[in-house]
């Protein structure tokens, strides 16, 4: 028997390589002669590093960056076999590197990713997937764009200072310090929102807020990445604001897709490929997959899904393991999961259920192994 696990990681808890680790274990006690293929996965947030450098045999390369607010740190991304560079945006400008009392997405900067990026092409790295959760930041990329050799001026020809709220006073952007090495590059964004720069569904009214705005602050970012939008239309001929996908991580994604010319991809279905799932599903019998919660939300991009479809297009039945089941399991069943279990389902409490994540998740394992399929692939 051969069995495929591919699991997210259940955030807080385990990683997606521990997840699989346990399920591992949990197949041996029923079936120790079965094959267990590992294969971590994320969704091309937080985790999308570490998975893909386990998943690829890749190595992890720490670099000094800047944080959100400017302050040096140490931040990681992954180099794989082939030269593709991994990198979370996360890494140097996420939320988690902010206390609550200093998230300000006014003053908050993209910078670090922007270094992570150059550090990439010093290495000689020209294909770069960049995964777009957790950020801080709400300042259009400028600060990546900054990082990576573009001024931004104000009406008196003065850089910019760093954070969203200086947009608002942009006037020119000089292009001639830009990387040349972009030039050569292919840059994949993994990332499964697909808001405008502005607006109702913009990056300051719908994210903006989660990073520290106020309602009036919100109201100074949008008119902000406003402005910024009209100057580059004005300024280049490229009408950032309404890209599918451009209001992203705080406006990042304006700056990788209308300047860059990335290429935005679903974060699951891009990771499933850079993990060559498919090639590992021949002649398996099951797939195993998980993450920390299944709701109504996790159909839209999340990694069960993303799994699920391909298990049924390599033919394969598949399983989930999750932490919390927040859906109707008839319905999730329908879907097309031959099986799913959740821990919280085996534990005491859902204090008990993280606590005892990984033993849980073996029990579970078990559980599935003998769980007759409800739904034929």
């Amino acid at each position: 028997m051969k069995i495929v696990v591919a699991s997210d990681s259940f955030k807080g808890c385990l990683s997606s390589a521990a997840v699989a680790d346990a399920v591992a274990r949990g197949i041996r006690r029923v079936s120790p002669s079965a094959t267990v293929v590992k294969v971590p996965v994320a969704d091309g947030g937080e985790g999308t590093v570490e998975a893909l450098t386990v998943a690829r045999g890749g190595v992890t390369v720490s670099v000094r960056a800047h944080d959100p607010l400017m302050r040096e740190i140490t931040a990681a991304y992954g180099v794989l076999p082939d030269g593709t560079a991994v990198i979370e945006m996360a890494a140097a400008s996420g939320l988690p590197l902010l206390t609550a009392a200093e998230r300000n997405p006014l003053v908050t900067s993209s910078a670090g990713t922007g270094e992570l990026i150059a550090d990439a092409l010093r290495r000689g790295c020209r294909r770069l997937i960049i995964g777009l959760g957790g950020s801080a930041t709400n300042d259009g990329g400028a600060g990546l764009l900054r990082a990576l050799g573009v001024s931004l001026l104000d009406a008196d020809g003065a850089p910019l200072p760093e954070g969203g709220a200086a947009l608002a006073r942009l006037s020119a952007i000089d292009w001639s310090g830009l990387d040349a090495r972009l030039a050569d590059c292919e840059l994949l964004v993994a990332c499964d929102v697909t808001n405008p720069l502005c607006g109702a569904r913009g990056a300051s009214a719908v994210y903006g807020p989660q990073k520290g705005a106020t309602p009036p602050m919100v109201a100074q970012l949008d008119a902000a990445l406003a402005h910024y939008a009209l100057t580059a239309r004005r300024l280049l001929g490229r009408n950032i604001a309404e890209l599918p996908g451009a209001g992203a991580a705080g406006g990042l994604g304006a700056a990788l897709l209308g300047f860059l010319h990335a290429e935005l991809r679903s974060g699951i279905d891009l990771i499933v490929s850079e993990a060559r799932l498919r090639d590992r599903l021949a002649g398996a019998d099951l797939l195993i997959t998980g993450e920390g919660r299944l709701d109504a939300q996790s159909r839209n991009g999340k990694a069960a899904y993303g799994i699920l479809r391909a298990g049924r297009a390599a033919g394969v039945p598949v399983a989930a393991i999750v932490g919390q089941l927040d859906a109707d399991r008839d319905e999730v069943l329908r879907d097309g999961f031959a099986a799913v279990c959740s821990l919280r389902e085996l534990a005491a409490s859902s204090a008990d259920s993280v606590a005892r994540a990984a033993e849980l998740l073996e029990l579970a394992a078990e559980r599935v192994l003998f769980s007759p399929p409800r739904h034929e692939v």
